[in-house]
């Protein structure tokens, strides 16, 4: 009798817990006979990983709505594993009359997303198969090395003996960062003058018992980790919401919030989540960016910006179009089959195309204009600073009302076509095909942000509550194009923005964005030890003239998801997915009946790596 197979999984969180069920889902086809024991490794309790642990504030929520986010395979998904369906995050909350409570109506708080994924690992594990064993181990992997005996050999912080595998899955999620050079001066600075600097860290980890009340505190960073700290200075402290009779939502301070100043690049928070569902059928993506780039495009070292832009912005706008024109023609010149032929022929960019856009379409607030969305404040000049922050309050409250009306739904065909480009981008960036120049300064420099911004931003409520602490004075708009500077001789954080000629002092400056992954300034010891001997690398591009863009990323098998040593040879027994590694669309949750990629991927990793134990 074949003895029985082992794998250790590295990491305990969403996407271990993903990978572990297709695993299990699998196994009966494909391992039927042979016993299996898979460990999994982590400190923080499975399903839920460190991010979603539990002892957070129930203040933190999901920044997804609920009815959003599963974790079980539905019939939409096309994979080659059986599917395996349950309930989504709002199903499962709604059988509770407690969790339902925690939900905020839509969003679930982060606790309840914990309890969700710590119930789908029990459960997962609890329907294994009978000759199927899962061991948790709660203690960190701090090693990983080739055994004599042939079998992988993971080392674990809290005892000698290592644990042997035949396959090792490392499913590690968000990693740390250690300081750079910049975080190490501003430290020292801080230090010296009896100042608090907060650098980059995930918003449960940040200990924020440094930032005193009603005193200065500089922010830099306008997403969702700025959301998150926000929430906890404010109505963490004890601050509270009320709504008027008119209507309008008023902050009652506690008087232990300090006053916050907040500015990035753009100078506004990221876009509103759009509140309101579809009214028509999507257009069909992609249609302009899709394989045919590949297809007619050189054999490497394509131009994001003269040759893929141009197709992608085309793209985003036919969504928009298409949803404009067929759910709105009180609002537009001509039908769409009119509109969209000409749409077709025309270059974006060009003459033709902008008016023929301006002659179907009336309205300039209906027009697309990627330029105006993705810089709303360029050009924005303010000599008192209190017109800047009415100025920002504008337009947050106009872009809540318009995610959150039926009328403008043409911003949510721009979201469509936003998100089809990405997934077609993955696929060049996979490829090999855009050059490192393009990838260093469009994608990772521009298009990432630029999609974050428009795509992933917080629900309405948390914008709503932003503009009530600028009327509290809570909470102050810097502008954009944010600069800080350590003055050395004032011994204070100055910052200010390209909006106004004001500028603040303040004794305490937080970085309210989430860590970048960098293998290079990763603490992580196994990861570590993989990279000093050799048997992984960073993955690095290089254009023909010697130009090179370091990822960060640790490279890996887009095809089968192995880890790639010095040699690019990929190893038979190790496998690593997530935001950590060079697969470049990747994505933790789902939503229902989307034939999710993380069920794909998730699926494909299981079944390549049960294959390997059945013919190894």
């Amino acid at each position: 009798m074949a003895r029985p197979a082992e794998i250790v999984i590295v990491g305990a969180g969403p996407r271990a817990t993903g990978v572990l069920e297709r695993i299990l889902a699998n196994v009966s086809e494909m391992l039927p006979t042979r016993e299996l024991q898979v460990h999994v490794v982590d400190p923080y309790p499975p399903g839920a990983g460190r991010v979603w642990r539990a002892g957070q504030s129930p203040l933190m929520w999901v920044n997804v709505p609920a009815r959003e986010v599963t974790m079980f395979t539905d019939e939409s998904v096309r994979c080659d594993g059986p599917l395996r369906p349950g309930p989504s995050l709002d199903e499962w909350a709604g059988t509770s009359r407690e969790r339902g409570a925690d939900r905020n109506g839509i969003f679930a708080s982060r606790l309840v997303q914990g309890d969700y994924l710590t119930w789908v690992f029990s459960r997962i594990v609890a329907q294994r198969p009978a000759n199927v064993r899962v061991s948790v181990h709660a203690t960190r992997a701090t090693g990983l090395t080739d055994g004599p005996d042939g079998k992988q050999q993971v080392r674990l912080a809290d005892r000698e003996q290592c644990l042997p595998a035949d396959i090792v899955i490392l499913a590690l999620g968000h990693l740390d960062d250690e300081k750079g050079q910049q975080e190490s001066e501003l430290e020292s600075f801080a230090s010296r003058h009896g100042l608090a600097y907060v650098p980059r860290s995930y918003s449960a980890d940040v200990d924020l018992s440094v930032l005193r009340p009603r005193e200065n505190v500089i922010m830099r960073g306008f997403g969702l980790a700025f959301v998150d700290l926000a929430v906890m200075l404010t109505e963490g402290r004890g601050g509270a919401y009320s709504v008027g009779g008119d209507g309008r939502l008023r902050y009652l301070a506690s008087g232990e919030e300090p006053r916050l100043y907040v500015g990035s690049r753009r100078g506004v928070p990221y876009r509103t989540k759009i509140s309101h569902q579809p009214f028509s059928v999507p257009a069909a993506l992609p249609r302009f960016f899709n394989g045919s780039v590949l297809r007619h495009g050189p054999s490497q070292d394509m131009d994001f910006r003269t040759e893929l832009w141009p197709l992608m912005a085309k793209e985003i706008g036919w969504a928009h179009y298409h949803e404009l024109f067929t759910t709105h023609r009180d609002r537009v010149a001509v039908d769409w089959a009119d509109f969209s032929t000409s749409y077709a022929d025309f270059n974006w960019n060009s003459s033709e195309l902008e008016d023929h856009v301006k002659a179907c379409v009336p309205d300039p607030v209906d027009r697309l204009n990627l330029g105006q969305l993705d810089r709303p404040l360029h050009g924005v000049w303010h000599e008192r600073f209190g017109d800047l922050q009415a100025h920002v309050r504008s337009h947050i409250s106009a872009d809540v009302a318009r995610r959150g009306e039926g009328a403008h739904s043409a911003d949510l065909g721009t979201v469509w076509g936003l998100k089809s480009v990405s997934r077609q981008l993955a696929t060049i960036l996979d490829a090999g095909r855009l050059s490192a120049r393009s990838e260093a300064n469009d994608v990772a420099g521009w298009w990432k942000g630029f999609f974050d911004y428009v795509c992933s931003g917080p629900p309405s409520p948390r914008a709503r509550q932003l503009v009530a602490l600028s009327e509290a004075g809570i909470l102050n708009f810097l502008g954009s194009g944010m600069w800080m500077v350590p003055d050395e001789s004032c011994g204070v954080f100055r910052a200010g923005s390209a909006n106004t000629a004001h500028t603040v002092d303040a004794k305490s400056f937080v970085e309210a964005r989430l860590p970048t992954p960098d293998l290079r300034r990763c603490p992580d010891t196994l990861l570590r030890g993989l990279l000093e001997r050799g048997e992984a690398v960073e993955c690095v591009i290089t254009d023909q003239d010697g130009f090179a863009h370091r990822s960060g990323l640790l490279q890996v098998s887009p095809r089968d998801f192995r880890v790639i040593d010095a040699s690019g040879r990929p190893h038979p027994q190790r496998y690593a997915l997530g935001p950590f590694t060079s697969v470049r669309h990747f994505a933790t949750f789902t939503r229902p009946q989307t034939n999710g990629l993380f069920f794909r991927q998730n699926d494909a990793l299981a079944r390549n790596v049960l294959c390997a134990l059945a013919y190894g």
